[in-house]
């Protein structure tokens, strides 16, 4: 018997399980709020504007505080990250399934962006601790890669099925017994683990990117309220920007950087995380829009919306591995452009739904395109940026990878949706306008498609009709252009692939056995499938 077999932990693969089950819990909140997103908008009267933010607040915090809060359970140990990201984690889905108003859900959804960012960090290390074979430690990250992939086709039909039998409340209080059950099984199998050579924690770093990145989101989610023109964004715009500016500046000169911007001098580098981040800011933004369009403008319950969304996991699923088989044949430059290239062509498919678009024909082949061109794209491009970087670089590589990418969701939620916004709220204006709708309630159908529905049910006959068909109108309309929105920036991505990545897969110059430094490359490979 070797070493390395004597050391194996006998637990090693009920600890799997307790960390699948804290990243299943971490990674369905990022989907399972959107199939909800019209049952919110009824209840709790939420504007398209509170909607973003409802989805924003919890991916905006989480991707914030990603590096801060891996460097605490670096630092105090990660099984300790862990158990209090549990902890806080059920707790502030308790304050969610309780709100009374949409401010009270966002307060309590960016709450449990705090609780995802100390769980998620601190799984992946753990994993690469107790895993010290690593034909094992491969086994273990493929399953933990499945479990990432199942939550994305998990969310939309958990959350459907439960609002089928419950109310919408009911999508946060199943995070409880979950929770529960990997705070209890954690605490006796989990082991700690820590890092003993990790830098003083970058705060002034934290609060610049915290601040400047919040405003700005902040900034483009308003806008189609207060006007895109408006001093109260401009000024908030140009603030956000001359923070981030001042985030760059400070992070170029410290020794233990929150993030390392020398890295982006890297073309193959830079060109690999914007092919990731351009991948998932169109993908949420679209994610964002067609739950709300099976739902609101095609007449589907919530759980037939979310098994709609089935063939997009599928498809995505059945892609990711062959995307890494052909990066290996023909190279990374190819595969990555014409992943991001095939994205582009099922937006702009989406581009031409309609109200009364078959599911069958172009609404299933549009998401179906846009699903395959994901999984080509995400696995080679994260390989890319381990291969630009030396091994001990690795972590700092991967870390950046995992920001990037809930960033690019954030911003895309934000500025997808604010473009929906600001069409739908122009078209219905003018459509209701020119029927002769009154002022007030024009103003009332605008807040958002939900809102206006609610309306056309309160008016006489021929009105109500016209309400319902305008609104119906105007937000296909706003999710043409957001589909286009999306088209265009994944075919920038495509085009910075097509110039800056390596044409043939390279490996990273040094593997190490050492798990502290490895745990960056785990957290990299699992963003191929969030």
């Amino acid at each position: 018997m070797n070493l390395q077999q004597e050391t194996r932990d006998p637990r090693r693969w009920w600890v799997l399980a307790v960390l699948c089950l804290s990243l299943l819990m971490v990674v369905v909140d990022n989907t399972i709020v959107n199939v909800a997103l019209p049952s919110l908008s009824e209840d709790l009267g939420a504007s398209t504007t509170q909607l973003q933010w409802v989805v924003d607040g919890y991916t905006l915090v989480f991707a914030a505080l990603l590096l801060a809060l891996g460097h605490f359970g670096d630092r105090y140990g990660r099984k300790l990250a862990l158990q209090l990201g549990l902890i806080l984690f059920s707790m502030t889905s308790l304050l969610a399934a309780l709100s009374q108003t949409a401010s009270q859900l966002i307060g309590a959804r960016a709450l449990m962006g705090i609780g995802a960012a100390l769980i998620f960090p601190a799984t992946l290390a753990i994993l690469v601790n107790v895993f010290r074979d690593r034909k094992e430690r491969a086994t273990a990250i493929g399953i933990w890669s499945a479990v990432t992939g199942l939550a994305v086709a998990l969310g939309p039909v958990t959350g459907g099925f439960l609002l089928e039998h419950f109310s919408w409340g009911a999508i946060f209080l199943v995070n409880l017994p979950l929770a529960a059950v990997a705070l209890l099984a954690g605490a006796r199998l989990v082991p700690n683990s820590q890092d003993p050579q990790t830098g003083r924690l970058d705060r002034l770093g934290l609060i610049l990117s915290a601040a400047g990145v919040g405003l700005l989101v902040w900034a483009i989610i308003e806008a189609p309220s207060l006007g895109w023109t408006s001093p109260i964004i401009v000024t908030a715009g140009a603030t956000a920007l001359a923070l981030l500016i001042a985030f760059v500046a400070w992070e170029s000169r410290q020794e233990h950087p929150l993030l390392d911007i020398r890295l982006f001098a890297n073309p193959r580098f830079t060109a690999a995380s914007l092919s990731v981040t351009t991948a998932f800011f169109a993908l949420f933004g679209f994610i964002f829009l067609i739950t709300q369009y099976l739902q609101l403008v095609q007449g589907y319950t919530p759980l037939q919306a979310g098994i709609r969304t089935l063939p997009f996991a599928i498809a995505t699923g059945v892609t990711a591995p062959l995307a890494m088989l052909l990066m290996h044949r023909i190279g990374t430059k190819a595969v990555v452009s014409a992943g991001l290239a095939v994205m582009a062509t099922g937006f702009l498919l989406a581009s031409q739904l309609e109200a009364d678009t078959n599911y069958l024909g172009l609404t299933i082949v549009s998401m179906i395109v846009i699903a395959v061109g994901l999984g080509l794209a995400s696995g080679p491009a994260t390989e890319s940026i381990m291969g630009a970087l030396p091994s001990d670089k690795a972590g700092v590589g991967s870390a950046v990878n995992d920001t990037t990418r809930e960033l690019g969701g954030t911003f895309g939620v934000a500025i997808v949706g604010s473009v929906f916004a600001s069409v739908f709220g122009s078209r219905l204006a003018s459509a209701l306008g020119e029927a002769g709708v009154p002022g007030n309630l024009v103003a009332q159908a605008q807040e958002s498609m939900a809102a206006a529905l609610t309306l056309a049910q309160q008016l006489p006959g021929e009105l109500g009709g016209t309400v319902a068909d305008a609104a119906q109108s105007a937000f296909t309309e706003g999710l043409q252009l957001g589909s286009l929105v999306a088209a265009g920036v994944v075919a920038v991505g495509a085009v910075l692939a097509l110039l800056f990545l390596p044409s043939v897969h390279t490996e990273p110059p040094h593997e190490t056995e050492d798990p502290n430094e490895t745990a960056g490359q785990v957290e990299a490979a699992l963003v191929t499938t969030t």
